[in-house]
């Protein structure tokens, strides 16, 4: 009966195929990059350094930078999706990141690398986070609210094998042809959005042509703030989503600092290059494609999200400790291994959101949250940078490497004692939402 009703959800998924697609080459253009950038960085900062500590620092600084503007620019860009309509805020996010690849494509000097990072700075404060935002809330429009969990588990999958596809890429295509084909996915992924993407949202004519250009900008700016305050009264009258926003950030802060900080200290610590990186890579992306693609629409009506949630978050505990701690070269691989289970935090965090949310407030809510989770993606360089570097450095206090990815794994304890506190008959049925939207529109 499971794997009947299964096989119903996924045919009830092929209008997401033409959001799919698109995406999944978006996907593979960025992370076949992932595992060569370790090396183009710390060769045009560092050259012939294994530990560049520059590149450390500045791309933590990139970091803090992008989630500054992210806590504003994520949840505005849900409010517009709501309002404007999913494809074209879809179609400017995934266009973004083929100009900084263009200019490491030409040259790959300091001077380039520097202006690389400027260009992918501005791209990340774009579609970081906002992609899958916006991809979420195309998914609810169209999709059952029994079947998002499904439809969530399959964008995450397919994130996934984009992912092994593109670190297959990066481990077998010469160095000088990478950043060549990543730009020609980008590019083709946009034309095909543009072409075949359905719209999912009528856009209402605001009929504001008469008004100055000024009492534009001035009404613009109050109706962002006033939609942006209605999300956040949402949220957190919502049992179930003010847990979910905290079990969100403090997730994200250890992630986002693990995440920041794993290459250079594997290639620091193991000596490790491209080719390595994209072995392991590819060990949590093939793992991934079958928990989200097979096995999380099996589990979800059996146990439902909050179960695989906190299943999720002990795995991302273990994966970090792992990494920390390792003693051997191949300590990392099997750390990866619990990528297979960690990474249903995200489709699972995105059905726990949706169940709780109206149909018509799904890209506020969705983008609130992830302004949470860039709120933490913020805070997390601004330790795991210097710590990472001291640790790695002779003047360490104690001989523990992977001091700083131990931290990082606190803070997702955190966030799954947060998920405990997550109740089923909380999540979906009543939108707390319906009671406020009155007096917040009067107040208008």
């Amino acid at each position: 009966m499971v794997f009947k009703d299964c096989l119903v959800g996924f045919k009830e998924l092929r209008p997401l195929v033409h959001l799919l697609l698109p995406l999944f080459f978006h996907w593979i253009a960025e992370e076949m990059t992932v595992s060569v950038l370790v090396d183009v960085l710390t060769s045009a900062l560092c050259p012939g350094q294994t530990t560049c500590s520059e590149v450390i620092y500045i791309s933590g600084l990139q970091q803090t930078v992008v989630g500054i503007f992210k806590m504003v620019v994520i949840p505005l860009l849900g409010q517009l999706a709501d309002e404007y309509g999913r494809k074209p805020l879809l179609l400017i996010t995934v266009s973004t990141s083929m100009f900084p690849f263009a200019v490491l494509a030409c040259n790959q000097s300091r001077d380039a690398v520097y202006v690389y990072y400027v260009l992918r700075t501005i791209s990340f404060i774009l579609s970081q986070g906002s992609i899958f935002c916006i991809a979420v809330a195309y998914a609810a429009d169209i999709i059952k609210e029994e079947n998002r969990a499904t439809a969530f588990s399959w964008i995450t999958g397919f994130f996934s094998a984009s992912h092994v596809v593109g670190n297959l890429l990066a481990r077998f295509l010469p160095e000088k042809y990478i950043f060549v084909v990543s730009i020609a996915l980008l590019i083709f992924g946009s034309v095909y959005m543009y072409f075949f993407l359905v719209e999912t949202v009528e856009r209402v004519d605001k009929r504001e042509r008469d008004s100055t250009f000024l009492t534009k900008i001035i009404n613009v700016t109050r109706k962002r703030y006033e939609s942006m305050r209605y999300a956040a009264v949402v949220v957190f009258r919502s049992p179930t989503l003010r847990v979910i926003s905290f079990v969100s950030f403090f997730y994200e802060l250890g992630m986002s600092g693990i995440s920041s900080v794993l290459l250079f200290y594997l290639k620091a610590v193991f000596g490790f290059n491209k080719n390595q990186y994209s072995e392991i890579l590819s060990v949590v992306g093939i793992g991934a494609i079958f928990s989200q693609i097979l096995v999380l629409p099996l589990l979800s009506p059996l146990v439902g999200e909050g179960v695989i949630l906190c299943l999720a978050l002990l795995a991302s505990i273990a994966y970090g400790l792992l990494y920390g701690l390792a003693w051997a070269s191949w300590v990392p691989y099997l750390s990866a291994a619990f990528g297979a289970i960690y990474v249903l935090v995200k489709p699972a965090t995105y059905a726990v959101i949706s169940k709780g949310s109206s149909s018509v407030n799904q890209g506020k809510v969705q983008g609130f949250i992830a302004g949470v989770q860039s709120i933490a993606s913020l805070l997390s360089p601004l330790a795991m940078s210097p710590l990472t570097t001291w640790f790695l450095s002779s003047d360490a206090p104690f001989n523990c490497k992977g001091f700083s990815i131990i931290v990082a794994s606190v803070s997702m304890m955190i966030a799954l004692c947060f998920a405990f506190l997550l109740k089923p008959a909380e999540m979906s049925g009543h939108y707390p939402e319906e009671e406020i939207e009155a007096p917040l529109l009067g107040e208008s």
